[in-house]
């Protein structure tokens, strides 16, 4: 061999020998196998051949590229954009990835045509998952990742397509595993998104796959063909009991008030009442409770003051003649009589002396 390495017996930590060594192992080699050829014609040859392999080891990374080179089949460095060089084949090789391309997997679905109308090929063995409820729902997503870090994702994992696809389905199955199909179906698909791109993402970087998960977007979701009629009718039914819940809320926030308005105005009346009568009734036993009092201390004057007030009552609406009896025996008893009309419009005669 025209070099040699530096390293452990494994091949672990290798250095290429000094190029001039293996030049001049070369020219002694050649030198003692074409002894009988045109002087300097082999060396020639030899120094035309040489120079040709070590050109070989020049290559450009383009902007969106990152090279790995490597050594015997190990990755050594990483390259930016430019011209670079190194040792030539069989001693060390390059892998220009694409680390800025985002990559799009599409998962349920393959794009038959592009065009306008698109066509699509369904494939369900990607798209059938099961749901948190024991429902079976057909969700077709795509998602979008780019490289990270290029020596991970060429060599810690093998046909990285594959597993990509594979980590995306097992992640997304999980999600929806956790959801009802009711969620799945309308409100919780920004959410399922989010868990299964994260989901996605725990489970890459537990392979150290240098894989960086940009998005992960549901295209379709919805029931398989066969009963998917039923689910619609399920949803008829639960839109239009939202449909009556919002009328009869809508209703009952238009009665309720009026109805308290009422109930408040009966309850106010009822107080108004209850304290009239409890003062009214109060009033009456004090105005009691006096009389007793005053009735106890002098029996026949409060009599008397009480008849008199009552018969101020009954008699405060005609006219009246009163006579002391005593000078009543002296006068006649008949009066003339004559029509006068009382306060209250009745007319009566008042009896006079004939």
């Amino acid at each position: 061999m025209p070099w040699e390495y530096n390293g452990d017996e494994n091949g672990k930590d290798k250095q290429p020998a000094d190029i001039e060594d293996i030049i001049k192992k070369v020219f002694n080699r050649a030198g003692k196998g074409v002894s009988n050829g045109p002087p300097g014609g082999p060396l020639l040859l030899v120094v035309v051949l040489l120079v040709g392999w070590l050109a070989t080891g020049f290559y450009i990374v383009a902007p969106d590229e990152l090279g790995v080179v490597k050594r015997f089949g190990e990755a050594i460095y990483t390259t930016k954009s430019g011209p670079h060089w190194h040792m030539p084949k069989p001693i060390e090789s390059v892998l220009k990835p694409k680390v800025t391309q985002v990559k799009r997997l599409e998962i349920g679905f393959r794009t038959v045509s592009s065009g306008s109308p698109a066509r699509y090929q369904m494939v369900p063995r990607e798209s059938m998952m099961l749901t948190g409820d024991e429902n079976i729902v057909n969700a077709q997503f795509i998602v979008q990742y780019r490289i990270n870090d290029p020596i991970d994702y060429l060599f810690n994992i093998n046909n990285q397509t594959a597993t990509v696809r594979v980590a995306t389905e097992a992640a997304m199955r999980e999600v929806v595993g956790k959801n009802d199909i009711d969620i799945v179906l309308t409100s919780g698909k920004y959410k399922i998104q989010q868990d299964c791109e994260k989901r996605l993402q725990e489970i890459l970087d537990s392979y150290d796959s240098g894989v960086s998960i940009v998005a992960v977007q549901l295209q379709d979701v919805h029931p398989p063909k066969q009963v998917i009629q039923s689910f619609q009718d399920v949803a008829s039914a639960k839109e239009n009991k939202i449909r009556m819940i919002n009328e009869a809320e809508g209703y009952s926030n238009e009665i309720l008030p009026k109805a308290h308005g009422k109930a408040t105005e009966i309850i106010n009346q009822a107080l108004a009442y209850k304290a009239e009568l409890v003062n009214q009734s109060t009033g009456d036993a004090d105005r009691f409770l006096a009389n007793y009092t005053a009735y106890k201390q002098a029996p026949e004057i409060t009599r008397k003051r009480m008849k008199l007030e009552m018969m101020e009552k009954v008699l405060d609406d005609i006219d009246k003649i009163i006579v002391d009896p005593k000078v009543g025996r002296s006068i006649l008893p008949l009066l003339p009589l004559e029509t006068r009309t009382s306060k209250g419009g009745s007319q009566f005669k008042i009896g006079g002396a004939e």
